[in-house]
Formats: C-alpha cells, sequence, structure tokens
C-alpha cells in the first residue's frame, strides 16, 4: 500500500522545522472514554479547537513502509490542552502503517475505508469532535472540567491509537496533533482533500475508467498522487499499460 506514500512525504517535510513533543505509545496512557458521543456546551467549554475562522485539517495516510511509519506515537506540535487558553488552529494527522494487502483492490478499499471509520468511534471524556469531511475539517469543544482532570494530548492521541489498533491490519499509529500558530494549516488542509480524493478515486477506478488520459475526469488526482496512475491501468487492464495516452 505505498498510494499514500508521497503524501506522508509532504505531511513530514511540512513538519520537518517544528519541534515536537513525542509520547511513546502505551494503552494505559489512554484517556477516560464515555462510549458515545458527549455534548459539551458552550458555557460548559474551556476553548475550542479548529473553531470557524480558524485553520484546521484532519486526515488519515496509509503506508505499508516501515521507513515511513515504524512506531506507535503521539506527536504534538504546539502547546498541550491545559497550556491553551482560547480558541486556536488545529490540526490531526493520522499515519498508519497496513500490513501487505494482497486482496483485490475492492477489498482493500473496504479495508482501508474500514480502518478509516475508527475515528468516528472515540470518545474522549470532555473532549467534543465535531468533523467536517466534506471540507477535511475538525472540530474540538474541550470542557472546564476534563481540563482541571488533567485531560491532555498524550491521553486523547493514545485513544485513538488504541481504536485503530483494534483492525489486525493495522501494524503501527502514529497520531499527530498541531495546536501551533502560524502553522501552515492550509497547506496541511489541501493534502488533506488530496488524501481524500486518492481514497475516493480508488473506489472509482474499481468500476472502470477511460484509459484515455486525455478524457478522464481524474487525470487531475492520478497526476498529482504518485502511484495512483499505475493503479489505474493495473486494475483497468488486467496490470498491462501498453496502448495507454499517458
Amino acid at each position: 500500500m505505498e498510494l499514500f506514500n508521497s503524501l506522508i512525504q509532504e505531511t513530514q517535510a511540512l513538519l520537518e522545522h517544528g519541534r515536537p513533543t513525542v509520547w511513546d505509545y502505551s494503552e494505559r496512557d489512554c484517556w477516560t472514554e464515555i462510549g458515545s458521543s458527549e455534548l459539551v456546551l458552550q458555557k460548559d467549554a474551556a476553548y475550542e479547537l479548529g473553531a470557524a475562522g480558524r485553520g484546521s485539517a484532519n486526515y488519515v495516510l496509509f503506508t505499508s513502509s516501515p521507513k515511513l511509519v515504524d512506531k506507535d506515537q503521539v506527536l504534538l506540535y504546539g502547546p498541550d490542552l491545559k497550556d491553551i487558553k482560547g480558541d486556536c488552529d488545529f490540526a490531526r494527522i493520522v499515519l498508519l502503517r497496513v500490513g501487505v494487502l494482497d486482496d483485490d483492490s475492492d477489498k482493500v478499499y473496504r479495508i482501508l475505508k474500514d480502518i478509516e471509520f475508527a475515528k468516528y468511534h472515540v470518545y474522549p471524556e470532555g473532549y467534543m469532535v465535531r468533523m467536517s469531511p466534506e471540507n477535511y475539517r475538525e472540530q474540538i469543544r474541550v470542557s472546564k472540567k476534563a481540563l482541571k482532570k488533567g485531560v491532555s494530548f498524550r491521553g486523547i492521541g493514545a485513544d485513538y491509537i488504541r481504536a485503530y489498533k483494534k483492525d489486525i491490519n493495522v501494524l503501527n499509529a502514529t497520531v499527530i496533533f498541531l495546536t501551533a500558530p502560524g502553522f501552515d494549516y492550509k497547506a496541511l488542509k489541501d493534502l488533506a482533500k488530496k488524501s481524500g480524493e486518492a481514497l475516493n478515486t480508488l473506489a472509482t477506478i474499481l468500476e472502470g475508467l477511460p484509459t484515455d488520459c486525455s478524457i478522464c475526469a481524474l487525470k487531475g488526482i492520478c497526476d498529482e498522487v504518485e502511484g495512483m496512475k499505475e493503479l489505474h491501468f493495473g486494475v483497468g487492464a488486467g496490470g498491462a499499460d501498453k496502448g495507454h495516452d499517458h
């Protein structure tokens, strides 16, 4: 599963000048989960992350390369929850190393979607998540009560890693949080969009596409995401690429 490798490398390039706080994953670090989504009213909230008008991005990238993802860990660029004083920019990026998926492409797509959906089943106490998949954003409302109890990104990240690793196909999970001011959140959102388009294009390829790039509606994303074009021709032509107009 190398389709997203170029996007992982672009993400890492955006982060390379930052100095993150790093926590190795341990299940005992997990923050309290309550089993269902919690409503945190505005009057009970200390602040919001990624609120309207603030930078925000959220995406998941897959790889089978241990060179790109080799640990279960949580990375934080910027202040932790206890140190944030008001509404601020926010991004959450997840890098997942999966086993070599040798099944047919349709099954691989379903496996990746199932893994991705794990994010909808994480319910940290006092940490209300509102996602906007069509806009690749994530907005968080943090309760004053949770802050007093000691909620941190270390625990929240551990919650996500535990959820992802329930799937036997996930070998390693790195969860990255960004709250640093002045970061290029727009660039991260652009990568989030590419990631979403790449996964959706994978599904569309399975339905059969034109083999003439000049008339294909997905030419743009194939050009931008390394490996997409090869996958297209591999699926559409039984692995052969001769006769196609590249």
